[in-house]
């Protein structure tokens, strides 16, 4: 009784020391005062960081800043015209992994102590104004895989000991005012064009501030990475050059009687991790998976595992070796999706988008033949799942979940780099985590398929009865094609019914956008609402949503409103204008020119060519 009373008191006394570690002598959460003191360093024109409060007990539920396992693992704060100075606090956020703050107006010296946070992945301080030296502390960060510090006001040399960092995989220092020799770094892009001041001979020691260097250093190459010496002719050059194109047609040559042998002996070539004698990669914040890994980890891609399909593959729920529960999305025709370097700089471009309403990229997998994503399993699965479901999701939820949507929205169109058109905005495509919080899918992957085609999309991707009309219409894709499929989406949430299924209901004729409008224009909106809320609603929030939604559904793309203007609206702010606005517009237009309601959009419900692309992606995504 003693020892048992005795092992009780010892992790009584265990979880009150680790609780006391999050805190601050003051008894504040250590990670709240630091995003305090950083907020306080800085000026926020737009109030993006208005959520933030001191008195919070955990900074987990702000905006800009993502968690895992309640320790603060991500800020992302791109392209809200911040200004002001990074305070030295950031250092104390010891879990970060990704902090990206580009295209802001920050000003000042680089942290050094962002040299502490050891965990940081991706760092990204690019189009800002900072000045001074790079602190030589960033090369303590021993996770660093992706570093952006161009388009500053750096001056200075470039820390010799950054070159020593062999996990760098991107490094770019263009556009500063750095100076001296350049360092050979291991990293496989590097860039520092645009400083003036720098020396083009790493080994030269009188720098006249007049050498250029080329646009980036792809130091992959033995040949290519050597510094260059003016003096010793053209002859040298000429040998270096003629060296490096040895070694290149060596190398192609040996390459392509691999792929024979390969070919001829039936075996299939798989260019995993393991097939590089490295046991795990990561890239920027990814990591590489081995294809016979999430083999393995869905039971050799088995049927019973298939929690979703559609247009872009088949997902399957997955347990890694270490517990994790993953999402693999399987994507079609992974041969055909472009080379592997091109496939992997498009993923990477998409894991950048970090958000609280974005779902997050673990990694992916990309062999000859396959081409495989990795996301977090959601337990709720899909909003389209879960309108269908039991217990019904209450309207306090159905308002989170349409906010929350509209703010993963309204990163992808606005704030982040470069911007993101989702095209294919629905109910099946938004997820739900484990507290029923909005999270927007598969985005970015049209992009990512379509990469071989023009910038004009023949191939219209979407679901029927979420397609906006003019990309129905020319295969042309907006930002106000996803604002169309977004206030779709808030029919659906409203009405508990799925856009593609709703003309097929006895009583139910043509397509649900015009419906609704109908049943506006009558003021019968208690007609629309899901008949598993009952009456538990709120009539003037339900006339909101409706207005809201028609507002982003109108024919012309200029008409509709942008997903910041949506957000606002849906959080309270401008409605009232911006529909008294389209009423008054809607009264003076020439109904001789116009369109009937059903002329318009019939061909959203009717056009059976289209019902071949319309499959529901139900499930965790």
């Amino acid at each position: 009784m003693t020892h048992l009373l005795l092992g009780l008191l010892f992790a009584l006394l265990s979880l009150w020391d680790s609780s006391v570690g999050f805190l601050t002598p003051g008894g504040v959460n250590f990670e709240v005062q630091a995003l305090m003191d950083i907020r306080d360093a800085l000026r926020d024109p737009h109030g993006v960081l208005d959520s933030w409060d001191r008195n919070a007990v955990d900074p987990c539920s702000w905006a800009m800043v993502s968690c895992s396992e309640d320790q603060v693992v991500s800020l992302g704060i791109p392209s809200q015209g911040l200004y002001g100075s990074l305070s030295p606090s950031i250092g104390n956020l010891t879990n970060l992994q990704t902090v990206l703050l580009q295209n802001n107006n920050i000003s000042g010296h680089i942290p050094s102590e962002l040299g502490k946070l050891s965990k940081l992945q991706t760092l990204d301080l690019s189009d800002n104004h900072f000045r001074g030296r790079i602190p030589p502390s960033l090369s303590h960060l021993n996770n660093l895989h992706y570093l952006r510090l161009n388009n500053n006001s750096l001056s200075g040399e470039i820390p010799p000991s950054l070159a020593e960092m062999t996990q760098l995989t991107f490094i770019d220092l263009s556009y500063n005012n750095l100076s001296g020799p350049v360092p050979r770094f291991l990293a496989k892009t590097f860039s520092v064009v645009g400083n003036p001041q720098i020396c083009a001979i790493a080994t030269e020691k009188d720098c006249s501030g007049t050498a250029q260097l080329p646009l980036s250093f792809n130091v992959n190459s033995s040949d290519s990475s050597q510094p260059f010496k003016k003096h010793r002719g053209h002859a040298r050059l000429a040998l270096a050059l003629g060296s490096s194109l040895a070694s290149i047609c060596l190398l192609i040559s040996g390459f392509g009687f691999l792929l024979w042998w390969r070919h001829k002996h039936n075996q299939q070539m798989f260019f995993d991790v393991k097939d590089r004698h490295h046991e795990e990669v990561f890239l920027g914040n990814l990591r590489r998976f081995h294809f016979r890994e999430l083999q393995s980890a869905t039971n050799n891609f088995s049927s019973k595992n298939i929690v979703g399909k559609g247009g872009f593959g088949v997902v399957y729920k997955g347990n890694l070796s270490d517990g994790t529960v993953v999402a693999v999305k399987r994507l079609k025709d992974g041969n055909a999706v472009g080379g592997e370097i091109q496939f992997q700089t498009e993923v990477e471009m998409i894991s950048l988008a970090v958000h609280r309403n974005l779902l997050r990229l673990y990694g992916f997998c990309a062999t000859t033949t396959e081409r495989l994503l990795v996301y977090p399993y959601m337990s709720n699965g899909s909003v389209a799942s879960r309108l269908k479901a039991k217990p019904a999701l209450d309207w306090g939820t159905r308002k989170r979940i349409a906010l929350g949507a509209g703010r993963g929205l309204l990163y992808l169109h606005e704030q982040c780099d470069p911007k993101i058109i989702h095209r294919d905005v629905k109910a099946a495509n938004i997820l739900l985590d484990d507290y029923c919080e909005a999270v927007v899918g598969d985005f970015g992957l049209a992009k990512l398929l379509d990469h071989h085609e023009s910038h004009v999309t023949t191939a219209v991707r979407g679901t029927v009865g979420h397609i906006a009309p003019e990309y129905l219409s020319t295969g042309q894709s907006s930002e106000k094609t996803d604002v169309f499929g977004f206030g779709i989406l808030l029919l659906e949430l409203t009405t508990g019914q799925r856009a593609l299924d709703f003309g097929k209901a006895a009583n139910q004729k043509g397509a649900m956008l015009d419906w609704v409008k109908k049943i506006h224009q009558e003021k019968k909106l208690e007609m629309l609402v899901d008949k598993d809320l009952k009456n538990n609603y709120d009539r003037i929030e339900l006339e909101e949503i409706v207005q809201v939604a028609l507002l982003c559904t109108q024919f012309l793309p200029s008409q509709r409103p942008k997903m910041s203007e949506v957000v606002r609206m849906l959080e309270g702010d401008g409605l009232a204008e911006k529909w008294e606005a389209s009423q008054r517009a809607d009264s003076s237009r020439s109904r001789a020119n116009e369109f009937s309601s059903s002329e318009r959009y019939s061909d959203l419900t009717d056009d059976s060519s289209l019902l071949v692309q319309a499959i529901e992606l139900s499930g965790p995504r």
